[in-house]
């Protein structure tokens, strides 16, 4: 390599650049909120989201949105998430510095957002928060499928996950997800060399994979039956052995074990 030549840049680097440049692209839907966190002015690209939420979840229409708690717009099992958003405060002690983002599913309508507050401060002191949020859902999953002889769309299947690291967001290609592991609202994701912190639930994810890819063998695992190496028979136990850096055993329930040897070809 010649002395002029620049470095080649990696390609998952490249990939988070031109992913950052598209989300710099976007423009954000941005709510105000007091200090009780209810809502006092919509961007139009909030309104256009959170809206349609509010009618059919709440039975409000659009006018009567300004003034309600914004937690309430959103579906009820992500509502824990948001309120912890919402009240995080800066290790460093600063009232005013943000937390880092969080990704949410939201049902109604079938969106991902990621999400950001920043609280505010005027003359006073502390006046309210701004949240704003990303639409990523176009970047993230497949367009909605419609079941066979049904009326109701199939949540949009997922093809990218968003997570947050080291001050930037990136998409995780599913196709290189090992196994997900599930800790409360926050789920581990782990590839074959890396493993990544998402704020997405193993609950929200089990509705958006491909189940003849992805089983959940356990209620805190999900694993990717294309990396699975081995069964193992511990006493009453059984352990899938995965193929990530650690060769992780994940448990198996016993109402999933005989599933999984039929999906895996095992007598």
């Amino acid at each position: 390599m010649k002395p002029s030549e620049p470095l080649a840049t990696p390609a998952p680097e490249r990939r988070a650049e031109t992913f950052q440049h598209k989300l710099e692209q976007f423009n954000p839907g941005i709510v105000w909120l007091d200090l009780q966190g209810r809502v006092t002015a919509f961007n139009d690209v909030a309104l256009q989201i959170l809206g349609p939420a509010g009618e059919q979840s709440l039975g409000v229409t659009q006018d009567s949105l300004f003034g309600i708690d914004v937690v309430q717009l959103h579906p009820e099992k992500s509502r824990d998430k948001l309120r912890f958003l919402l009240q995080s405060k800066d290790a460093g002690g600063c009232p005013v510095r943000s937390p880092p983002p969080v990704a949410m599913m939201i049902n109604i309508p079938d969106r991902i957002l990621m999400i950001k507050v920043s609280k505010m401060t005027g003359a006073r002191g502390a006046c309210g928060t701004c949240m704003i949020f990303y639409d990523v859902t176009d970047l993230t999953t497949e367009p909605s499928r419609q079941p066979a002889g049904g009326n109701t769309a199939l949540p949009r299947r997922l093809f990218k996950i968003p997570v947050y690291r080291k001050n930037r967001v990136i998409l995780i290609d599913l196709k290189d997800v090992v196994r997900f592991q599930g800790d409360g609202h926050y789920t581990t994701i782990v590839t074959k060399d890396e493993r990544y912190l998402s704020n997405l639930s193993l609950a929200d994810l089990e509705l958006r994979l491909d189940s003849s890819v992805y089983l959940r063998v356990h209620r805190s695992h999900i694993v990717s039956l294309q990396y699975a190496v081995e069964l193992v028979k511990l006493d009453e136990s059984v352990n899938l052995v995965m193929d990530d850096a650690e060769q992780s055993q994940v448990p198996v329930s016993r109402s999933k074990t005989a599933q999984l040897k039929e999906l895996l070809g095992v007598a």
